[in-house]
């Protein structure tokens, strides 16, 4: 039977000096004798995400760039359930205990810690903010609009007693914070669902991130967008969490030409004072991070109380190159004008 002799990759990145395309270029460290059966293989990675419309449309957003740069590496799209996928009613503290950690990201975690994929595309503030062993982050491709939008009326032309849908505990208590009359109605599913709530329940309006809204082209459902100083963001709101093993460095190289390191200054920031706090998705933090024109960061936090009546706010400004300092300093600002009060409390009201 013929033989063919072909080389082993490590891969690389080389960069045309007339074109400026990147292509994976091998670095030749073995040879292997294959029969006329076999074929040298091309660089495959998998990608894994949510099975939802906003999942699919970051991933493919998020590979366009690179599929550009590298036309000789294989991309595939893989999805993945999650337990807050699957379950639509139960509460997201229940579904998150019952799914290992995170009603939205850990059957992800998983099958890429398995070697099930290569890389998972999260939206990040779905994201607890520890890494699984072996897994870590790298910077993400730039970043959407930060901001909450109200879908249906103003904040403003709510009439008193309007009923306005969402799901987040967050957003529950700055709305109460700002507007006590209104009556906050639990929702819960995809973006494209949740807005048809609104004439499915009744409903005078319902809050959305504006980032899925833009990324689904659903700019127009948007009828205005809160203000950051009521109405601070989830932290890695509007941020795309690009998850990999740690020791894929091939990949890292791969995925690094598309990251955007200040923004990834900010998320780590907004991640670390979250942390801090020992928050997540289920207790209403929100923060968001600014690059100054100096490279500087300034970093912007509230804790709000469940029924809005308890409201503690903070900013803090400091170099780009240490953001987890920026954030924990934050936090125990906050903690020290009483967050770790109303958080406590939050919390023994859930366990109870």
């Amino acid at each position: 039977m013929p033989v063919l002799a072909a080389r082993i990759p490590r891969t690389g990145i080389r960069t045309d000096n007339w074109s400026g395309k990147q292509s994976v270029t091998p670095a030749y460290d073995d040879v292997k004798v294959l029969s006329s059966r076999e074929s040298v293989a091309v660089p495959l990675f998998l990608v894994g995400s949510r099975a939802s419309n906003l999942a699919k449309t970051q991933v493919r957003a998020y590979l366009a760039p690179l599929r550009e740069r590298f036309p000789d590496v294989t991309f595939t799209h893989r999805v993945i359930l999650e337990g807050g996928d699957k379950d639509r009613t139960s509460r997201m503290a229940d579904v998150s205990a019952v799914s290992g950690g995170s009603a939205f990201s850990s059957a992800q975690e998983a099958a890429l810690a398995r070697g099930d994929v290569d890389v998972v595309i999260h939206s990040l503030k779905d994201l607890p903010t520890a890494n699984p062993p072996g897994l870590t982050l790298l910077p993400p491709p730039g970043r959407e609009d930060v901001r909450d939008a109200l879908c249906g009326s103003t904040l403003a032309g709510l009439r008193k007693g309007a009923r306005v849908g969402t799901g987040a505990p967050r957003r529950m208590a700055q709305l109460l914070a700002v507007r006590p009359d209104l009556e906050v109605v639990p929702i819960r599913g995809n973006v494209p669902p949740r807005l048809k709530k609104i004439e499915t329940m009744g409903l005078d309006a319902v809050v959305l991130a504006a980032a899925g809204l833009r990324r689904l082209g659903l700019d127009e459902a948007i009828t205005e967008l809160l203000p950051l100083d009521t109405f601070p963001p989830s932290p890695g709101q509007g941020a795309l969490g690009i998850q990999v093993r740690e020791d894929d460095r091939p990949l890292h190289d791969l995925l690094s030409t598309v990251g955007d390191h200040a923004v990834h200054a900010q998320v780590r920031a907004e991640r670390a004072l979250l942390a801090e706090l020992h928050g997540g998705c289920s207790v209403p933090v929100g923060a968001y991070a600014e690059t100054r024109p100096d490279g500087s960061l300034t970093l912007h936090a509230q804790v709000t109380s469940l029924d809005g009546t308890q409201r503690v706010s903070g900013s803090v400004s400091g170099p780009s190159d240490a953001p987890e300092r920026l954030g924990t300093t934050l936090a125990d600002h906050l903690v020290s004008q009483g967050a770790r009060a109303i958080l406590t409390a939050i919390r023994g009201d859930a366990g109870a």
